[in-house]
């Protein structure tokens, strides 16, 4: 008990210069990271790396604080990107299963601060929704603080921590952070029966977030025996859990358990991960590694991009030069699934966005299959690790074919609207050759 400290106690433990981690999403110390602004006047040139953050925090977004706190972040929220104007904030390019040893290389913390659940008569706490980073983090930091919380779902797998290993404990009792179920739109119902059609009874599968994968977890309602080796557990998940459609007994790695890095959403996926044997979080190092990811036979991985040219080049994560959000674990479980037995890649967008344009300010339809992407765009997925491509207007194959093959199967599957003007500037560029 005597590690217990007020939050006012634990603020006053950071000092000038120091370097903070906290956890990712939902696993992050919000009551710390609401009040952390509060000392503002009592250090300089604090470093904060987070990851998906779930809160507008003060410290983050004011820039009448920017002079005490810089942030660093692993991935990108709309908080994150409207608040880099400010000057304090920076991204950290990043494959998810190197994010903790490589920033590790760079600079170790001086703290780590996160949630756990309520230890328990052995006096293990779990480190809850997330270890992606956080154990290697916790393991290198100079001061561990944990926000114990008695809402903080109790999970199973490399998650446990003894209080002798912490150094404080706050005391709090607020909602674990929830993120609510996007619902489906027409143009994600049609990709989701698409990529359903593509997955088999017996698979592993790897979903994220959004519309689009939310329609392919609803649209795999009729299969079997469905495994999950996952950077993120979902509750589009939870429910083909709860319907019987995910079993993990065709599983060959962590056979019969849903493996994930870290777990987001609603109150249903908190509540059924809390004290359930059946799901593992584990060291996001080891859940993202490709080389783990393949040894489970028939893995598919199923993520989304932002926009894609027409020799398969993915930017996933910024518009130009622009930060958006982050690569996370898109070549991680790309590449992973493609050396599976049987393996399979899917990026999955619509072929249109709605765009405003700057001279008119009106919105207009634009191709997210384009021939060349915005100057400055971050590449996420390379066009040699491009399996393959689904819009609302159909699946193609990409695996060894030649860029003007690819050319013409990825036009095949942009908006009809687009698809000639696309043609002829491949042509302009020599990709396509009449």
């Amino acid at each position: 008990m005597g590690k217990y400290v007020s939050i006012t106690e634990a603020l006053s433990v950071v000092k000038s210069g120091d370097y903070i981690v906290t956890g990712l999403g939902a696993a992050e110390g919000k009551e710390f990271c609401t009040h952390l602004h509060e000392i503002s006047g009592n250090v300089s040139n604090v470093m904060v790396s987070n990851c998906l953050p779930m809160g507008n925090y003060e410290f983050m977004v004011n820039p009448q604080y920017k002079g005490s706190f810089v942030c660093e972040s692993w991935f990108y929220t709309p908080s994150l990107r409207k608040a880099h104007a400010n000057g304090n904030i920076a991204f950290i390019p990043n494959h998810l299963h190197l994010a903790a040893t490589k920033r590790l290389h760079y600079r170790k913390p001086d703290i780590y601060v996160g949630i756990a659940s309520t230890p328990d008569k052995h006096g293990y706490v779990s480190l809850s929704t997330s270890n992606t980073y956080e154990k290697k983090m916790i393991e290198a930091a100079k001061v561990v603080i944990l926000e114990v919380n008695p809402n903080a779902p109790r999970t199973f797998g490399d998650v446990q921590l003894h209080v002798d290993d912490v150094d404080y404990l706050v005391s709090v009792d607020y909602p674990i952070p929830e993120i609510a179920d996007v619902e489906p739109n027409e143009k994600d119902l049609v990709i989701g029966k698409i990529i359903a059609g593509m997955i088999n009874d017996g698979d592993c599968i790897q979903l994220g977030i959004g519309g689009i994968p939310n329609a392919v977890a609803a649209s795999l309602m009729d299969k079997k025996d469905l495994g999950v080796h996952t950077e993120m557990l979902t509750s589009g998940m939870v429910k083909l859990a709860k319907a019987g459609v995910i079993t993990g007994k065709c599983k060959q790695k962590n056979k019969g358990k849903m493996v994930a890095a870290f777990a987001m959403g609603t109150k249903e996926l908190y509540d059924f991960i809390d004290d359930n044997p059946a799901v593992e979080i584990l060291d996001g190092g080891y859940v993202n590694d490709p080389w783990v990811i393949a040894q489970n036979d028939n893995q598919v991985s199923i993520n989304t991009s932002l926009e894609v040219d027409i020799t398969g080049q993915c930017s996933s994560e910024s518009l130009g030069s622009r930060q958006f959000s982050g690569t996370g674990g898109q070549s991680d479980t790309a590449v992973g699934a493609q050396k599976s037995k049987n393996g399979r890649s899917i990026i999955a967008l619509y072929s249109t966005a709605m765009v405003k344009n700057p001279a008119t300010g009106e919105r207009e339809e634009v191709s997210k299959i384009v021939c060349q992407l915005k100057q400055g765009s971050a590449v996420s997925l390379s066009r040699n690790d491009v399996d393959w491509l689904v819009t609302e207007y159909g699946a193609v194959d990409l695996r060894g074919t030649s860029l003007m093959e690819r050319a013409h199967l990825i036009i095949s599957v942009a908006h009809p609207k687009f698809r000639d003007q696309l043609t002829a500037e491949a042509i302009k560029l020599g990709i396509i050759v009449e």
